[in-house]
């Protein structure tokens, strides 16, 4: 037999040898020494005889310094899960929020050798994250069966109960670290990319000239010479924007993909108007000449325009879902209802102290979960080396906020100046305007991976 297929061989038996003896053991942990041998008994055998009518004592159980790895914890309502690798708590997710990265920390083994407590920090806030393992019996709403019960507490979501189980297939890494130092192959482990996302099939922005252009299918289509302030239907068939009039007036204009046709919809002191969910309603900002206030409307019938909140705002951010809609002033976040008295909240509270509070701002509700804000805002103290803008001296950014949790982390890179974030209608993906230079319209995903430019223009909004 050749040597190289030899050799070959030979690995794939070391290997395998390795992983029976890692599903029966556990690693040590890291600055942990294993446990010192009993002591031996004398040479010449003459070990030491209990008294009469004394029983012999029962050697002492050992006490184990080892720690499980390649597990997978997890557990339902909320649906959660954490990675624990060779070094420890490396990735919590949850359904609905993207993933969080861990930084693994020290690792405690119980007196009792069948429990450990994994320290992390977020990356991402800093906050302290603990997952606790113990090896018992542990069920979850499946039929699968588990070895140990967990609970992991981070300092800013809680505390989430489940199960944990080996399931060393799903850590590829561990197979590249032991195929040998000289294989070609043995790469640097990456966290897992995004996927289930996909390219809009409808878009609409503002070209370099200023010109409305809505995409769909791919086929691109000037709709207005000017405009802003656009909202796209979620099935990508019309096109809300504003058109500046002379003086204060303005009007928002209803395009129809269909027919080809524009409508003005509404004249006069008014001004950023937004689909909902299901595309039965706009909202929109109108003012008697003092206050500006949120309305609503169905897109069919202006003259049935009704007003659903009395509140001064300053900027409207959309609908966070069919009853709900979303619009702020310079101390508050409101949530105007529909079917219910509105509520609001310190919008200090979502901005924490890095970041500006501008009419200007966009504030906008995850599709698939309203708990999560993404907001893009101006940094009032950038880092070096991000761009500024030449008005303010600021930085732009968007984040997202967890309404339930108050965990806040940035979302797009630290060398663009962000702004005029939108979330597509996967729920994943995040358009944004680098306004650095000429603007660009870019993309990144919810976790901050996968940053892209897109194309020229600005203001980019999605449809289906």
């Amino acid at each position: 037999m050749p040597l190289k297929k030899t050799r070959f061989r030979e690995k794939i038996q070391g290997f395998r040898w390795l992983w029976t003896l890692m599903m029966t053991i556990t690693v040590p942990a890291m600055g942990q020494t294993p446990t010192k041998p009993a002591a031996q008994a004398p040479a010449n055998g003459a070990a030491k005889k209990p008294s009469v009518g004394q029983a012999a004592a029962a050697p002492a159980a050992p006490q184990s310094k080892h720690f499980p790895i390649l597990l997978i914890a997890s557990g339902v309502e909320p649906s959660w899960s954490v990675r624990i690798g060779m070094k420890g708590a490396e990735r919590l997710e949850r359904a609905g929020y993207p993933p969080i990265t861990l930084e693994p920390g020290e690792i405690a083994a119980d007196d009792s050798g069948a429990a450990w407590t994994y320290r992390a920090k977020d990356t991402g806030t800093g906050a302290d994250v603990t997952v606790r393992l113990s090896r018992e019996a542990c069920t979850l709403e499946t039929p699968d069966k588990y070895s140990f019960r967990a609970a992991v507490t981070h300092a800013q979501i809680g505390i989430l109960n489940g199960c944990a189980k080996i399931a060393a297939e799903q850590f590829p890494e561990f197979k590249q670290k032991n195929l040998g130092e000289d294989d070609p192959e043995k790469k640097k482990v990456l966290p897992p990319p995004i996927t289930g996302f996909k390219a809009p099939a409808a878009m609409a922005f503002i070209d370099a000239t200023g010109k409305v252009v809505l995409v769909r299918s791919g086929v691109a289509k000037t709709v207005a010479p000017a405009g802003n302030q656009l909202s796209l239907s979620h099935d990508g068939k019309r096109l809300l924007f504003t058109r500046e009039e002379q003086g204060k007036d303005r009007t928002i204009v209803l395009y129809d993909a269909v027919s080809g046709k524009s409508a003005e919809l509404m004249r006069g002191l008014v001004q950023r108007a937004f689909w909902s969910p299901d595309d039965s309603r706009i909202a929109f900002m109108r003012s008697a000449g003092q206050d500006w206030t949120v309305w609503t409307m169905p897109p069919g019938s202006p003259e049935k325009a009704l007003q659903l909140s009395t509140n001064g705002v300053w900027a409207l951010h959309g609908w966070a879902d069919v009853h709900t809609v979303l619009a702020s002033d310079d101390t508050k976040l409101y949530f105007l209802r529909t079917e219910s008295p509105p509520t609001a909240m310190a919008i200090r509270e979502v901005y924490g102290d890095g970041y500006e509070v501008m009419s200007s701002d966009t504030i906008r509700a995850n599709p698939s979960n309203a708990d999560l804000l993404m907001v893009a805002a101006y940094v009032s103290h950038p880092k070096a080396g991000m761009p500024t803008d030449a008005k303010t001296g600021m930085g732009g950014t968007a984040f997202l906020y967890e309404l339930k949790s108050k965990r806040r982390v940035d979302v797009t890179p630290a060398n663009v100046l962000a702004q005029d974030a939108e979330w597509s209608r996967d729920a994943i993906q995040i358009f944004f305007t680098n306004r650095e230079k000429a603007p660009v319209i870019c993309r990144v995903f919810w976790d901050g991976s996968g940053y892209k430019r897109v194309r020229a223009g600005s203001d980019l909004v999605v449809g289906e």
